[in-house]
């Protein structure tokens, strides 16, 4: 069985470096870094334990957030860097968080952070 995932992994890796050129092989690496260097935050709203107080926080240098968009696991969305939601229950939910960061003008790189969070 470890001598297939091995074949697998060697035969994936090879396929990625033959089929992407230089810049795809940079962007690849630097949307990799990405989902590395960003952490989803959500503090509790003091007076309603209810309400989540959602943020991104992206620690990379050379990149912007451009945009996120959140699911709450209740049915609702939003987008925005730093939003508000307050549940109608208490209960446990997923998260997520759709980060897109961009370098320049060009080379956007989308990826999840993802969390499950409890509402008392």
């Amino acid at each position: 069985m470890k001598k297939i995932t091995t074949i697998l992994i060697l035969t994936v890796a090879f396929s990625i470096i033959t089929s992407c050129s230089k810049s795809d092989e940079e962007n690849i690496v630097d949307c990799f870094g990405d989902s590395i260097l960003t952490e989803l935050k959500h503090p509790v709203d003091e007076t309603n334990p209810k309400k989540i107080d959602f943020s991104i926080e992206y620690f990379g240098s050379d990149r912007t957030l451009s945009n996120v968009k959140w699911t709450f696991g209740d049915g609702q969305t939003a987008t925005g860097i730093s939003v508000s939601h307050t549940y109608s229950a208490a209960g446990s939910y997923t998260v997520k968080a759709e980060v897109t960061t961009k370098k320049g003008n060009s080379s956007e790189c989308t990826h999840d952070k993802t969390k499950t969070i409890t509402v008392n």
